[in-house]
């Protein structure tokens, strides 16, 4: 009986690359880093009854007021059926609301509301807070090489979307 490995489920690129040891430390490092630094917004978003997809559309809506429907599922990779009950209750909750486009009445732009915004900074702050904790004491051309590496990480099409967002690091966003 022979076992056939599956291929993985890397970009085609990548996949390509020659073979080099694993890097289980790293690989470890990036899980808790991620599991920590979404750990306090998930404790957050219990409360109001949200979970994580509820956290990346009010991001991202906040981040770019009069972003599309069609926008926002291209930018977090979703099928209109996975975003259309979690955005419901968003507009539903009077956290987010939908507009005709000015150019095109059939696009739909989203806006956060006043509520929405506050969401999405009171979500925010402890993320931020633990960048700083870990940022402290950083030289700014050790920011940029953690920066590069960030980028690095991801795939092509999902860098040209952060190079769309604004790049400001305020505290506080207000719209």
């Amino acid at each position: 009986m022979t076992s056939e490995r599956a291929k993985p489920a890397f970009p085609e690129h990548e996949q390509d690359a020659p073979a080099t040891e694993i890097d289980f430390s790293i690989i470890e490092q990036i899980f808790f880093a991620y599991r920590d630094f979404t750990s306090d917004p998930d404790h957050l978003l219990t409360q109001y009854g949200f979970g994580r997809a509820h956290h990346r559309i009010v991001h991202f809506v906040n981040r770019r007021p009069g972003l599309t429907v069609a926008e926002l599922l291209e930018l977090l990779k979703i099928t209109k059926q996975s975003l259309a009950r979690v955005l419901k209750q968003l507009i539903d909750g009077g956290y987010i609301v939908q507009v005709p486009g000015p150019r095109d009445r059939r696009q739909r732009e989203l806006h956060p509301t006043e509520k929405g915004r506050m969401l999405a900074l009171d979500l925010a702050t402890p993320q931020s807070r633990r960048i700083a904790r870990a940022l402290a004491g950083t030289s700014p051309r050790e920011r940029e090489v953690i920066e590069r590496f960030l980028m690095d990480m991801m795939n092509p099409d999902s860098r040209a979307q952060v190079a769309a967002v604004p790049t400001d690091r305020t505290a506080v966003e207000k719209g």
